[in-house]
């Protein structure tokens, strides 16, 4: 099985930096991390299941993780909102933030992640839109 590195954003730089996070940010138990797969990847299934399953290995390092949600393009081809999104569900809000603070600003297929803090409203309406 092929392994999806996630990789910390200049780490081999002493001086370069992460992607500095929004400061006002309400921590919820649900974690969105943005720019992490592209649409392409998500249409097939044993590409999709391979990054499901990567996410899920590297996101319960930061806590209890409840579930992982990764929006995927409809069978005729259609973008549903969230695609491109990777939603992480954990069991409290110190679980999220770890893995906020560590995902925020990592690489992730070549992509720079943002990690920001979902509405758990939302997220359990599966609304993964904006």
């Amino acid at each position: 099985m092929q392994k999806i590195a996630l990789e910390v954003g200049g780490s081999n730089i002493p001086w370069a930096e992460r992607v500095p996070t929004t400061i006002d940010e309400t921590p919820t138990k649900v974690l969105c991390l943005t720019k992490a797969v592209t649409s392409d990847q998500l249409r097939d299934d044993e590409e999709y299941e391979e990054i499901l399953e990567d996410m899920r290995d590297e996101c319960r390092k930061f806590g209890a993780l409840v579930n992982v949600i990764i929006p995927r393009p409809n069978p005729g081809g259609e973008l549903p909102p969230g695609i491109g999104k990777v939603f992480l569900e954990y069991s409290d809000n110190a679980g999220c933030s770890a893995a906020k603070n560590a995902l925020h600003g990592r690489k992730f297929g070549g992509n720079v992640v943002t990690a920001v803090y979902y509405s758990e409203e939302k997220y359990h309406s599966m609304d993964y839109g904006v």
